[in-house]
């Protein structure tokens, strides 16, 4: 009886310690899961952390760069005057100006507009753009529907200018052929209240219409 006993007594203590290894091997795979997928987690926090770091480096750096073909100048003068201005460039990209901007808010104008007021309008942020008689119809259609979308923009013609297209900024200016040129929304895109702009925030609407 008492043997029988002790037998039972020892079945069930092997049972339990059986029963308390499994629990620990459960323990320690689960444990081993958990690292595992956390490092894996990491890891692609990590990689995707650092991809999205180098796309957003790549994407200052081409905003730094110019746009290829550009014109530049600096140091221009920013003198209000009420005389015409003898501008160095055609169509004018920055200097003395009337001390009433052109109105430049999506604003399309048929006919030539003043120069010294529209270089007031450049100091404002705004983007310039402007068409001979070389232009194709289509592309000054083309262009006028973007302008009317896209604030602090303005479009003219301008009859003595080298090339058919051209867009101007405060201190920058790109000459194209066609509208289609992937320049022309590159060059919108980073001089449109651009860095270059002189008074940053100053209004484009409510200035001349001539």
């Amino acid at each position: 009886m008492g043997s029988k006993s002790k037998a039972k007594s020892a079945d069930r203590k092997a049972r339990i310690a059986e029963m308390r290894r499994a629990e620990q091997a459960r323990e320690r795979r689960n444990r081993i899961i958990a690292i595992t997928a956390s490092t894996v987690i990491l890891a692609g926090v990590v990689g995707g952390g650092w991809y999205l770091l180098d796309a957003a480096n790549e994407k200052e750096k081409a905003q730094a760069a110019p746009v290829k073909g550009e014109q530049t100048w600096s140091d221009l003068s920013q003198n209000h005057v009420k005389t015409q201005v003898d501008y160095p460039m055609s169509p004018a990209a920055g200097g003395d100006h009337h001390r009433v901007w052109l109105s430049c808010d999506a604003q399309v104008f048929t006919k030539e507009v003043n120069e010294e007021n529209a270089v007031h309008s450049l100091e404002h942020g705004a983007v310039w753009i402007t068409y001979n008689d070389k232009a194709a119809k289509a592309d000054v259609k083309t262009l006028t529907e973007k302008v009317t979308r896209t604030p602090y923009s303005f479009i003219s013609p301008y009859k003595d200018q080298s090339s058919p297209i051209t867009l101007t900024a405060w201190g920058h200016q790109l000459k194209v052929d066609k509208a289609s040129d992937p320049r022309v929304d590159q060059f919108l895109g980073k001089y449109v209240q651009g860095e270059q702009t002189p008074e940053s925030g100053a209004s484009c609407s409510g200035g001349s219409m001539q």
